[in-house]
């Protein structure tokens, strides 16, 4: 397994807790997600400024094959589509009349289905309607509505979540950490009716804190977030291949505990996302510990 180390440089922040990285081509668009907003990050200036407001604590961020921007509201308890000019469309907020959890992570697939996760996260827990936390996708219909469907019924908290580039797998990121739960990658077989087969657990994390979010090299490798420093080795790149072989780890040493913009003392030290940028797809944003990082690397990310 190689250890050679990645260096990761802080380029924006400290802000509260960031999350869902995603590269527009230019910039690097991440979430803030207490303080409600999306934020911009330029390469070429090394300025952050505020790309969106009033984002209902948005957390994962997805463009789809048409470059417009999607958003797991986790305040909002939706799946949103944010508009060139400004709007907002809900997707999907409700399962069998049922408002969702806090969705938190999504992809695309080739047919342009949402495949998202409904954990439950965030000070709702009264407030809850659905009596599972599981995979769900939204089904684009001719009439410009969706319709969702339960994908899976043996997540407890699904977290991080990918399509394979032959769109023959979904992986999952089971991120109920602690004693007596499920910290494991999963894949699961996507089968020719669109429904899923048994899983398989690539990699067991068990019991420290596994995968948060992750994402797809050129090879079909998955790079994932994950670990911390209350237990186990620490913040840490993982490179899984396919078959879920750990290849590459990438230690990221984040920035002590500090006040953010508004003063306030930011959590540091929980590695949560990642996505690939630059001119050539070979530069890993991550998001960490209230902060944006990245590194260069020798792998590269899918166009």
């Amino acid at each position: 397994m190689a250890t050679n180390s990645w260096i990761f440089e802080r380029v924006s922040g400290p802000f509260s807790f960031t999350e869902g990285p995603a590269w527009t081509g230019e910039v690097v668009l991440f979430t803030d997600i207490p303080n409600n907003r999306i934020m911009r990050y330029n390469p070429q200036t090394g300025k952050t400024d505020v790309f969106r407001e009033a984002t209902n604590e948005a957390n994962g961020l997805m463009f789809d094959q048409h470059g417009q921007l999607y958003a797991c509201e986790g305040g909002g308890r939706c799946i949103a589509r944010y508009n060139a000019d400004g709007s907002r469309d809900i997707i999907v907020d409700r399962f069998e009349g049922k408002r969702l959890n806090s969705p938190n992570d999504l992809a695309f697939d080739d047919q342009g289905r949402i495949w998202f996760t409904d954990p439950r996260y965030g000070d709702r827990i009264d407030d809850l309607e659905l009596d599972h936390q599981s995979v769900l996708r939204a089904d684009p219909k001719p009439d410009g509505n969706w319709l969702l469907q339960r994908m899976t019924f043996d997540t407890v908290k699904p977290n991080g979540i990918l399509i394979s580039p032959d769109q023959s797998r979904l992986y999952v990121a089971e991120s109920n950490y602690g004693l007596g739960n499920n910290t494991e990658l999963r894949a699961y077989p996507i089968n020719s009716d669109g429904g899923l087969g048994e899983c398989e657990i690539l990699h067991n994390f068990y019991p420290h804190r596994g995968i948060d979010g992750m994402t797809l090299d050129n090879q079909g490798n998955i790079v994932a977030t994950a670990g911390w420093e209350q237990s186990g080795p620490g913040s840490m790149i993982y490179v899984f291949s396919p078959r879920g072989r750990v290849t590459e780890t990438h230690p990221i040493d984040l920035v002590q505990p500090e006040s953010d913009e508004s003063g306030k003392l930011f959590p540091g030290g929980i590695v949560t996302n990642c996505a690939f940028g630059g001119i050539d797809l070979r530069t890993l944003y991550v998001t960490a510990g209230g902060c944006l990082y990245r590194a260069e690397t020798h792998r590269q990310g899918i166009a």
